[in-house]
């Protein structure tokens, strides 16, 4: 998983969660450790794990549990 494949994930996973299409940037954390800065009227940082292998859906079910959760 790169950092072109968890920023595509994010903004689809946004889109599906009624957000829009807010700015996104994706940052390496270290490791397999990611941070997710969603832009916007209410900006929030999501921090998810996704290293080589990972599906997909892992990476959005993290995205759908933290963004909820705010």
């Amino acid at each position: 998983m790169d950092i072109h494949d968890v920023e595509r994930i994010a903004k689809h996973a946004l889109r599906e969660l009624g957000a829009g299409d807010p700015p996104v940037t994706v940052t390496a954390a270290g490791g397999d450790r990611w941070h997710i800065d969603v832009g916007g009227t209410e900006p929030i940082t999501l921090t998810i794990r996704a290293g080589a292998g990972t599906a997909a859906n892992y990476v959005r079910e993290q995205i759908f549990t933290q963004f909820s959760q705010r």
